[in-house]
């Protein structure tokens, strides 16, 4: 078996050329790993929030139907998102593409509503994965 001879740092050239490989893949992936990192933190941030919602008691938290009449009168907010969290809650996205606000909700078990998140320039995006197979 030949042995590789070590180069000026004290490395193979095979070692080199695997990590140029290495650091040429991680590039193509790096976006993509970027886009799933950051929407498991943002999942993970909602399933945190609504389980904190409970201990909070009603500090942000108002009956279903006036929560939305407040979102819709006040700020022009439309739901465009919609997920289940833990316990049964229901986590919303409201947001008005006229004034750019948005607003995170959970809505609990016994009807109560509370506001989780709030905040400005929202923005629409429809973003799809990648086909599988295809890295770029």
């Amino acid at each position: 078996m030949e042995r590789h001879r070590p180069v000026a740092n004290g490395r193979s050239r095979v070692s080199q050329m695997r990590n140029t490989v290495q650091r040429a893949l991680w590039k193509k992936v790096n976006p993509m790993m970027k886009k799933l990192i950051n929407m498991t933190i943002g999942l993970g941030i909602m399933v945190l929030a609504a389980q904190q919602v409970s201990a909070q008691g009603n500090r942000n938290c108002a009956p279903r139907p006036a929560v939305l009449e407040r979102l819709a009168e006040g700020y022009g907010e439309t739901r465009r998102g919609i997920g289940l969290g833990s316990q049964g809650a229901v986590v919303e996205v409201f947001a008005s593409d006229e004034t750019g606000t948005w607003t995170i909700t959970v809505t609990l078990p016994n009807g109560m509503t509370c506001l989780i998140a709030s905040g400005q320039s929202y923005e629409n995006l429809a973003e799809s994965l990648p086909s599988p197979g295809n890295d770029a």
